[in-house]
C-alpha cells in the first residue's frame, strides 16, 4: 500500500510552481517553516536571496497556484492507483544521510522498503559501456558487500550499475536503484525485470514527478543523491570524463571516501579511476580494502566467494599448459594456439572442459578468460 507523506498536497504544489527549484525551494522551506506557509508569504518571498519579483508574483498568483494545486491532486491519485509512496524532507522516514547534504531533496518517490537504509550503505558507479572485467569486478564487490550486511546504491544504469544491483540480487542482498526520471517510467525499458527486483527486495528512488523522462540533466542532479545516501563511494570503471567522476566528487563534498578500481594502464575506461587515485582515493583490490577503511571487518559474513580450491583439478598436463597462457583479460582461440603449442581443435575441447570446472569464463567473441 502506497505511503503518502503528511501536507503531501502542500508539498506537490509548491514543487508545480514553474520556476521553482530545488536549491530556491529549500531556502523558502527553510526561511518560512512550510510550503503552506510559503504559499502564503505573498511580497515577503523577496526577502530571500534569489526571489526576483517575476517568481514572487507567479506564487502569488491565484491562477498559477491553483493550476499547480491541480496538478498535486491528479500526482497524488496517480500514486495511490501506482501504489507508489511520497515522502517528503520532513518525514520521520526522510534517510537520515541525506538530510544534511547540500540541496537535500525535497521529495521521494519510492517503491520498496526503505528500511534498507539503515544499514551500511555503499554505493558502486561507474561506466554505462564497461568492460566484462569492469562488470565481473562490480558484481563481486557488491556480492562480497552484501554479506557482510551493507546496502548496495547505484543509478540502475547499463554497465557497472547494473553489475552492482545483480551482484547484490544474487544473493538476496539489499539494493537501491536512484533514478534519473520518473518512478513510473522504466529506463533503461531492457532493465524492466531487474527494477521489480530490486523494488521487492531493496528500493526504488527519484525526486522527480511521475512520467519525468530521462533527459540528460537529470542524471548529474540525481548523483549527489547516490552519493548522499551512502557512507563510501567505488568508482570501477571510468574514463577521465566520466559522469561517475561528478559522484566522486559530490562524495567528497559530503564527506563521503571514495575507492577506485585500478584496470589496465593502457584502457580509456580505467583512466578516471587511475587518475582518482593518484588523487588520494582508495585504492580497491578486494572487498576487505573496503570493509577495512570502514571498520567492518568484525561482521560476519554470510556468503562467501567459491575459492579455486573448491573446483574441480586440472587433470592433464595439456590443461595446465593452456591455463599458464590463460588470464583475467580476454584472449582468443587463434591466439591461445599461436602461443601455447597447441591446435585448434585441442584447444576447443581443453576450453570446454575448463568452462565445466569452472576455471575459465566465454565472452562474445569467442574470447575466454581466467576466473580468478
Amino acid at each position: 500500500m502506497a505511503e503518502i507523506c503528511p501536507l503531501a498536497q502542500e508539498w506537490l504544489t509548491l514543487g508545480f510552481i514553474p520556476g521553482l527549484g530545488c536549491t530556491l525551494t529549500n531556502k523558502l522551506i527553510q526561511y518560512f517553516g512550510s510550503p503552506a506557509e510559503v504559499l502564503l508569504a505573498g511580497n515577503k518571498l523577496q526577502q530571500v536571496a534569489g526571489v526576483g519579483p517575476e517568481l514572487c508574483r507567479r506564487i502569488s498568483d491565484t491562477s498559477c497556484v491553483d493550476a499547480a494545486k491541480k496538478r498535486a491532486a491528479a500526482e497524488l491519485n496517480f500514486l495511490i492507483q501506482k501504489n507508489i509512496s511520497l515522502l517528503s524532507l520532513h518525514c520521520s522516514n526522510y534517510p537520515a544521510s541525506l538530510r544534511n547534504i547540500h540541496e537535500p531533496p525535497l521529495l521521494l518517490y519510492h517503491k520498496g522498503s526503505l528500511s534498507i537504509f539503515q544499514e551500511p550503505v555503499v554505493a558502486i558507479v561507474g561506466s554505462r559501456a564497461a568492460t566484462e572485467y569492469g562488470k565481473r569486478t562490480s558484481e563481486f564487490l557488491a556480492r562480497g558487500l552484501c554479506g557482510h550486511g551493507v546496502t548496495i546504491v547505484s543509478g540502475g544504469a547499463y554497465g557497472i550499475d547494473a553489475a552492482a544491483h545483480r551482484g547484490a540480487l544474487q544473493v538476496g542482498g539489499k539494493t537501491a536503484a536512484i533514478l534519473g526520471c520518473g518512478i513510473d517510467v522504466t529506463y533503461p525499458k531492457s532493465h524492466q525485470k531487474m527494477f521489480a527486483e530490486i523494488a521487492e527486495h531493496g528500493a526504488l528512488l527519484s525526486e522527480y514527478p511521475l512520467g519525468s523522462k530521462p533527459e540528460g540533466f537529470r542524471f548529474p542532479a540525481r548523483n549527489r543523491i547516490i552519493s548522499g545516501l551512502a557512507i563510501g563511494v567505488i568508482i570501477v570503471e571510468a574514463s577521465e570524463r566520466s559522469g561517475s567522476l561528478i559522484t566522486a566528487r559530490l562524495a567528497l563534498d559530503q564527506g563521503r571516501d571514495v575507492y577506485a578500481v585500478p584496470g589496465r594502464i593502457d584502457s580509456v575506461k580505467s583512466s578516471g579511476c587511475h587518475r582518482l587515485i593518484q588523487q588520494g582515493a582508495y585504492l580497491v583490490q578486494g572487498v576487505e580494502d573496503i570493509l577495512a577503511e570502514l571498520q567492518m571487518l568484525q561482521r560476519d559474513c554470510v556468503f562467501a566467494e567459491t575459492s579455486p580450491q573448491e573446483r574441480e583439478g586440472l587433470e592433464s598436463e595439456t590443461e595446465q599448459v593452456l591455463m599458464s597462457f590463460l588470464d583475467v583479460y580476454p584472449v582468443d582461440i587463434d591466439t591461445l594456439s599461436r602461443v601455447s603449442g597447441l591446435t585448434i581443435n585441442e584447444i576447443h575441447m581443453l576450453l570446454l572442459q575448463l568452462e565445466l570446472k569452472g576455471w575459465v569464463r566465454q565472452l562474445p567473441g569467442q574470447q575466454y578468460e581466467k576466473i580468478v
